[in-house]
């Protein structure tokens, strides 16, 4: 999905000189394009996040559309006042794109997972969030909504990620549907909507067949879309690359209750703290329930006990 972004950056930015990359130095051997064709409109703020977002601050208050680039917590945790305070408040058009969802720098432990960003920035009022499911939805997303004249943030995969169901496509404020059964929905945000797909063509082969909606806008969130998906619907999943707490998991759980709607809800995230676990990213999703064949054996259970 990095090389996604960076793609589509150089499109937008060909056709319109307001467009800046700025990294918080790092993003090498996937910045070098930019960095050679746009010189001028390329900036390594380094290793001081709050200076970055200042600087994208001062940059957007000035008519450029400054996109800041770095990996997902250091770019979302640890300058959030400066989010806040800066593109938040004043209504500017700040891109902060975090790379890595959930445990993708899974070698890196801890402090480069980021288990708690759409929970924190869901908070603020005015800044859309979008988390694409696949590198076509990501080039798609990004193009749609450069310009848009508020902040934004793109929740970003490192890894290369193709969802063919999704056929790219991107509508913000609305949800996209794969498939159409009923015996559960699964709503999915980010790239882990690929173990969702596994999951679900198990359980149809299993006879069990169900529906996904994969959420990559979640502010605006696609309310109507949720609604009318669960309208009928027994029992709905979510899953994420986050912790069950300020996600998807919450943002459904909370348009159930304001709708009324007569549906069991079951979050399917992280739920406890992964301060000791570190390795690949698919061995730490295996272990904690979320890869495909988890997933469906999990939702399975749930169904069968309900």
């Amino acid at each position: 999905m990095r090389n996604a972004f960076i793609q589509s950056l150089l499109k937008i930015a060909s056709q319109d000189g307001r467009v800046m990359l700025i990294t918080g130095d790092l993003g090498y051997l996937v910045v070098e394009e930019f960095m050679e064709k746009f010189p001028d409109r390329f900036l390594n703020a380094g290793v001081a996040e709050q200076n970055l977002l200042g600087l994208a601050t001062g940059l957007a208050e000035a008519g450029f559309i400054p996109f800041v680039y770095s990996i997902t917590p250091f770019i979302t945790l640890r300058p959030f006042e400066f989010i806040r305070n800066g593109p938040v408040y004043h209504n500017l058009p700040v891109r902060i794109v975090g790379i890595g969802q959930g445990v993708e720098y899974g070698m890196n432990g801890l402090s480069h997972y980021a288990l708690e960003d759409i929970g924190v920035l869901r908070t603020q009022p005015g800044l859309t969030i979008i988390a694409p499911a696949d590198d076509a939805q990501a080039k798609n997303a990004i193009e749609q909504t450069y310009h848009h004249p508020g902040p934004i943030y793109f929740r970003l995969s490192k890894e290369k990620t193709t969802i063919p169901e999704l056929l790219g496509n991107f509508t913000l404020g609305e949800a996209q549907q794969i498939g159409n059964g009923r015996d559960f929905v699964i709503v999915s945000t980010g790239a882990i909507t690929t173990e969702a797909v596994k999951a679900a063509q198990t359980l149809s082969d299993w006879g069990i067949n169900g529906t996904i909606l994969v959420v990559a806008s979640l502010a605006p969130a696609p309310e109507k879309n949720i609604v009318n998906v669960l309208a009928g619907v027994n029992h709905v999943f979510t899953l994420e690359a986050h912790y069950i707490t300020g996600g998807v998991g919450s943002l459904v759980a909370e348009i159930i209750a304001e709708n009324g709607l007569p549906v069991r809800l079951t979050r399917f995230g992280f739920t406890h703290l992964l301060n000791k676990t570190v390795g690949s990213a698919a061995s730490i999703c295996a272990e904690n329930g979320l890869s495909g064949d988890k997933l469906a054996a999990r939702i399975q259970k749930v169904l069968q006990n309900a």
